[in-house]
């Protein structure tokens, strides 16, 4: 998308409405809340982009001062272009036509919220542009999603959150 007034490109953006970036996510979204998944949207994605990749992950799993694995939160593919974002507690339902789910870390569908065992946690929420609608990868691990989409990607945005549980 062009800037009007300079002519430059602008950058495809990821945001919530709950927590800024490299702020704290509320606890309504984490293990120790509601365990629902916060409201999200995106803006200037890229005119050549066909559709979108959204990965929710935590690299200090599972101590930052040792981390030892990234722990996968949520994994959705083939998001619509025409999409700007998912609502609070979003369901599979309610996901934009065409999206599908990969595993999460609970070898399961869906957003699984924060809930780190020690330590203030941060969740990546990343955000991919690809050049294609990727085939159906049959409920896809992060691994087999990331090999999928790299030779596709346009143009990648995150927002970073943090979580620590409290007693």
């Amino acid at each position: 998308m062009l800037n009007s007034i300079s002519g430059a490109t602008m950058a495809l953006t990821l945001i919530s409405s709950v927590f800024a970036n490299n702020g704290a996510i509320p606890s309504l979204y984490t293990c120790q809340g509601s365990d629902i998944a916060p409201p999200i949207s995106w803006s200037n994605i890229p005119k050549e982009a066909k559709s979108l990749v959204l990965i929710m992950d935590d690299p200090d799993a599972p101590d930052p001062a040792a981390p030892k694995m990234t722990y996968v939160h949520w994994l959705l593919y083939n998001i619509p272009v025409t999409s700007a974002g998912l609502p609070e507690s979003v369901t599979e339902a309610q996901l934009p036509p065409g999206t599908l789910q990969g595993k999460n870390g609970w070898h399961k569908t869906g957003y699984g919220g924060p809930c780190p065992p020690i330590g203030r946690h941060r969740y990546f929420f990343k955000l991919y542009a690809l050049d294609t609608v990727l085939p159906n990868l049959n409920t896809p691990s992060k691994e087999a999603l990331e090999a999928a989409m790299k030779p596709h990607i346009i143009e990648k945005t995150e927002l970073i959150g943090t979580y620590i549980k409290t007693k």
